[in-house]
């Protein structure tokens, strides 16, 4: 589910890109399911069109995911993160309890950095 916060520092584009390329990559949104309209997902989220289009189109522009006129917005596949990978991810969250998720992706940083 895609939340926007209209009053939030990220800006509402980037708010459901992002989300968007998180379901992507978790394997939540496999490769072939289709997004919702850019008008439908636009009224779902109280946003203007163009503020859906423009996410729609920066994910395009990242490969995520593909469009045409005939079959609609559609996530491309082989881009969800391997198996290894989001159990790797649901083991450290769960971990990492009482740290900002900030400072849990500074413990990543850390540990990527050293590797």
């Amino acid at each position: 589910m895609i939340t926007v916060d209209p009053t939030g520092a990220v800006a509402p584009f980037e708010q459901i890109r992002s989300q968007l390329a998180d379901g992507i990559r978790s394997g939540e949104l496999p490769g072939g399911h289709r997004l919702p309209s850019i008008r439908q997902l636009a009224g779902d989220l109280r946003v203007a069109a163009g503020t859906v289009a423009k996410a729609y189109a920066l994910l395009e522009e990242e490969g995520l995911v593909e469009t045409s006129r005939a079959r609609g917005t559609r996530v491309a596949a082989g881009h969800a993160y391997s198996q290894d990978v989001r159990d790797a991810a649901v083991y450290f969250a769960s971990t990492a309890k009482g740290l900002t998720l900030d400072q849990a992706l500074g413990a990543v940083r850390a540990a990527w950095n050293a590797r």
